[in-house]
């Protein structure tokens, strides 16, 4: 499961933060295998920008599901600095935190500059890669440097994108390839295929490993299902294109249907809405288009308590 510690309406973050656990405890009782928190910044809806924060207070009040990022915006730090804060993460709960990397800022360019991240940053993301798994491995190639506590985790790394770029370099690098499908769905399949083709076994890795992102709406009619979907199209075409006014319903649409509108709700390409069935049979068949060995799910709903429902017949529908 991907969880994008929302800030729903009304909400404060701390609120947003104690949801987090909630669905994490929710998640490893169903027998989900992990959880996964995005690297945000300046997102009011969006409460995870302290990614490796979270995940520690997440794992501290959970047992045994793995938790991770999805991802550290690498080029946003040193390599150094993560490599210290998940190797900290590792040594507090052993075999279970993951580390996605993706090179966007995650945040618009204005951010960007209060980050301080450098121009061309992402230029060096292959590199940087490098580093930080050679500290976690507790084979610095700076000399006389190494990451500090636990050096020699070995913390699994897993390369995120939503181009061939990502794809490009995890096979290139021999690591697991995620891929962002469930907001940015053009380049899945090509993305996917070239990952498979090229890929070189590694260290980590001896056979190519897919994750792709979708979104799940589940409800006890397929019907119920749907009116929540369109309702968290609204929301997410306004978020980007209303400019902070409050519309109607009938505003909303009529934004919905824009051609701005339209490119932000192509985004939810990658929806199974319905029922538990029909929500099942929507992932078989996305599993067989992206050509994925493992679906990273992002419950959609607007509330809380739907995103534990989506989660609770997900489970149900697939056991």
């Amino acid at each position: 499961m991907l969880d994008l510690a929302v800030v729903s309406g009304g909400d404060t973050p701390r609120d947003a933060l104690e949801g987090c656990v909630t669905l994490a405890r929710h998640a490893e009782a169903l027998g989900y295998e992990r959880v996964w928190y995005a690297e945000h910044h300046n997102m009011a809806a969006i409460a995870s920008s302290a990614t490796s924060v979270l995940i520690a207070h997440v794992a501290a009040h959970t047992e045994s599901i793995r938790l991770g990022s999805g991802g550290i915006m690498l080029p946003n730090h040193s390599p150094l600095v993560i490599a210290e804060q998940f190797g900290t993460l590792a040594a507090l709960h052993p075999d279970r935190i993951d580390l996605g990397l993706g090179r966007a800022p995650g945040t618009d360019q204005v951010t960007v500059r209060a980050l301080r991240r450098a121009p061309g940053a992402a230029e060096h993301f292959p590199e940087d890669v490098l580093e930080l798994q050679a500290y976690l491995r507790g084979k610095s190639v700076v000399p006389g440097v190494e990451a500090v506590p636990y050096a020699g985790c070995d913390v699994p790394l897993y390369i995120l994108g939503s181009s061939l770029f990502g794809a490009q370099l995890a096979a290139e690098l021999g690591l697991p390839f995620g891929f962002a499908s469930h907001f940015a769905p053009d380049a899945l399949t090509r993305a996917v295929a070239l990952y498979r083709e090229r890929f070189r076994p590694s260290e980590q890795m001896e056979e190519p490993y897919v994750i792709a992102g979708v979104n799940v709406i589940a409800a006890d009619t397929d019907g119920e299902a749907e009116v929540e979907r369109l309702k968290v199209v609204r929301a997410r075409v306004a978020r980007f294109l209303a400019g902070g006014r409050t519309l109607d319903d009938d505003q909303l649409d009529r934004l919905v249907a824009s051609p701005h509108g339209q490119q932000v709700a192509s985004m939810m390409t990658h929806t199974a809405a319905g029922s538990p069935a029909t929500v099942r049979r929507h992932l078989e068949d996305f599993t067989r288009h992206a050509d994925a060995d493992e679906l990273m799910v992002s419950p959609a709903s607007r509330t809380a308590a739907g995103r534990l429902r989506t989660l609770g017949l997900l489970a149900d529908a697939l056991s």
